[in-house]
């Protein structure tokens, strides 16, 4: 990632888009380190899903939600600790009620500092989005699951547990059958191999598998990726079924013997030539690591 072939990561409110009555999206349009942002209403509050990465986007963000919500009560949340998706909370505060469940509240807290000094050296354009950033707690924390009536819509909030991170959430609008996934999958014109965090011992191949078998059980009408196009259940499914068989032919050839050195020059082959047209190749490589520390385990 460097400032040359890096966009600026920057919600813009433009192509807003209606998934369901009082439920739109605000697109990342295709840019680095912007994600999709949600905004879902009631008949007494609205639910914002995610922040954008730091203030001057979430002030963005909040400024929009405000005048969408038309004096309704505000609530944030954010799919994973990550810093465009959570790194902007601070200008929620006063505003709205943030909530997110235990584990990913214990990943701001312990993982937060050193992530944001991580992401301040991605480049200029990161850091200049990053300027000012204070880690704020989160105003309610929650164990596995909870339920948030906004007034004749109840939005879930699920942890999923370890997965891409230890606090991974998911949020469903039942009546609507829209799914936010966070980057559990990532997807469309920004379609990416599966993101594992690099120098995160949290981040696991097997229980990614689960948590995706899961969700894809559970075939909503809508699916919203952290990153990339709105689309249907197939997107949960083709995460699903390349994570399976990157742990197949990972745990195939380790149980060969085969060094992980070529196991990942194999892989990496033949991931591609499947997904040629997904970015992010070097995540193969990171996939397969996970999995091979992960074997026999």
């Amino acid at each position: 990632m460097t400032d040359v072939t890096m966009p600026e990561p920057v919600v813009r409110i433009t192509d807003v888009r209606e998934l369901a009555a009082d439920l739109v999206v605000i697109p990342n349009r295709g840019v680095q380190l912007v994600p999709n942002i949600g905004i879902i209403g009631g008949t007494h509050s609205v639910l914002v899903v995610e922040t954008g990465l730091g203030s001057r986007n979430a002030e963005t963000v909040l400024a929009f939600a405000s005048e969408y919500a038309k004096g309704r009560k505000l609530y944030l949340t954010t799919t994973h600790f990550h810093p465009e998706h959570a790194f902007g909370a601070q200008a929620f505060t006063g505003e709205a009620t943030y909530l997110v469940n235990g584990a990913q509240a214990q990943d701001l807290a312990v993982k937060g500092p050193g992530c944001l000094r991580m992401f301040r050296g991605l480049g200029e354009t990161v850091a200049r989005q990053l300027e000012g950033v204070e880690l704020v707690a989160p105003d309610l924390v929650y164990d596995h699951a909870h339920d948030l009536d906004l007034g004749g819509r109840v939005v879930r909030l699920r942890a999923t547990g370890r997965a891409h991170s230890k606090g991974d959430q998911v949020v469903t609008v039942p009546d609507a059958g829209v799914m936010f996934t966070g980057d559990l999958v990532e997807s469309g014109q920004f379609a990416i191999f599966p993101w594992f965090p690099p120098h995160d011992t949290d981040v696991s191949g097997i229980r990614w598998i689960e948590v995706m078998k899961r969700l894809a059980a559970r075939n909503p009408r809508v699916v919203v990726p952290g990153h990339g196009d709105v689309g249907g259940a197939r997107l949960l499914a083709d995460v699903r079924d390349y994570l399976e068989l990157l742990r197949d032919e990972t745990w195939r050839r380790r149980d060969s013997a085969t060094s992980e050195e070529t196991i990942v020059e194999e892989l990496r082959a033949l991931m591609i030539a499947r997904h040629p047209e997904w970015a992010g190749q070097e995540w193969i490589d990171r996939g397969v690591g996970c999995l091979c520390a992960e074997h026999g385990a």
